[in-house]
Formats: C-alpha cells, sequence, structure tokens
C-alpha cells in the first residue's frame, strides 16, 4: 500500500467517525429520531412535528385574517397586536421544538443518554398537555360546552388569564430537565 493510499484511507474512516449533519431545524427531526434509544422520544418527535405544523399554520392563517380584517388601519395598536399574535404563536411553537434539537444536538456532540431523552421527551408531552389546560381556561364562555367533568368545571370556573400558568410552568419544566440531566 502506498503512502498515498494509506493516507486515503485513514481520511476515510476519520469521516465515517464524524457525526452526521443535520442540517438545520428540518434536519433536526430525522437525525433525532434515528440518534435516540428511547422509544417514549421517537413516540415525541413525529407529535412534536405535526402539531408545530398544526400551530404554524393556524395562526398564519389568523395572522392572514387579522390583517385583512385591519389592513386599511394604519399603525398603533394593530401593528402592535399583529407583532403580539406571533409573538404569542412562537411562544407555543418553541418549547415543542427545543426538545427535538436539545437531544439533536446533544447525540451529535457528546452523546446523549436514553434517561435524558426520555425525561425530555415526558417534560414535552406535559408541555403538549398544558396547551390544552391554558386553552380550557381561557375558553371565551360562549364556546363553553355544558360538563359533568369536575377537572374541566374547575379549569372553566379559572379566569382567562390563568390560562398563561400551565404552559409557562410546563415549559419551565422542560429547561430544569434539560439543566438538571446535562
Amino acid at each position: 500500500m502506498t503512502d498515498a493510499t494509506a493516507e486515503q484511507s485513514v481520511t476515510a474512516d476519520a469521516d465515517n467517525d464524524r457525526p452526521e449533519p443535520y442540517n438545520g431545524l428540518p434536519g433536526a427531526f430525522p437525525y433525532a429520531f434515528r440518534a435516540s434509544d428511547s422509544l417514549l422520544f421517537k413516540a415525541y418527535v413525529p407529535v412534536a412535528l405535526l402539531l408545530s405544523v398544526a400551530i404554524t399554520l393556524v395562526f398564519s392563517l389568523g395572522l392572514i385574517t387579522q390583517l385583512a380584517e385591519t389592513g386599511s388601519v394604519r399603525g398603533g395598536t394593530f401593528t402592535f397586536s399583529r407583532s403580539f399574535f406571533l409573538f404569542i404563536g412562537l411562544l407555543l411553537v418553541a418549547p415543542l421544538l427545543a426538545p427535538v434539537l436539545s437531544v439533536a444536538r446533544r447525540h451529535r456532540r457528546t452523546g446523549s443518554s436514553v434517561a435524558y431523552d426520555r425525561a425530555l421527551a415526558v417534560s414535552a408531552f406535559l408541555f403538549i398537555g398544558s396547551i390544552y389546560l391554558a386553552l380550557l381556561t381561557s375558553a371565551p364562555a360562549e364556546l363553553r360546552e355544558p360538563t359533568q367533568s369536575v377537572v374541566v368545571g374547575f379549569f372553566y370556573s379559572l379566569p382567562p388569564l390563568a390560562g398563561l400558568a400551565p404552559p409557562l410552568l410546563a415549559t419551565l419544566g422542560i429547561y430544569l430537565t434539560h439543566r438538571l440531566l446535562r
């Protein structure tokens, strides 16, 4: 074997040892799905993808509707409300994406553990549940169905502003899970 052939062989082996790139957000989903050994996290990845796309679609269509209704008005409160609308959408999508991006990054850089992946998936699923609780709490009175459920009745009885608490606490839970298991 010549020196050039040996050098090419070593270079090829070094290329195989490099972590597979995932090229940003779209590539992070399949990469994290393949890299993780946690079945719970593998179940979370498609759920996060579908919910992120659905929330993005709903907020995009809502923004288009809002622009159509306030298009003739210049500046002021309407400009702020449009920006705030996008900000709320980002606040809902970011915690859905964060666990996937975090696991993909850990697997690519240092190697992640099944325990970390599983714990992050649990906290992310709790965030999804918290979105439902926020929707129950903040639903307008005319859209609330009569119910016999004590739990649903409790969330209906809370003031609409209390609907912010479950997603904020769940987002904090995702962050603390990541920090504690690093």
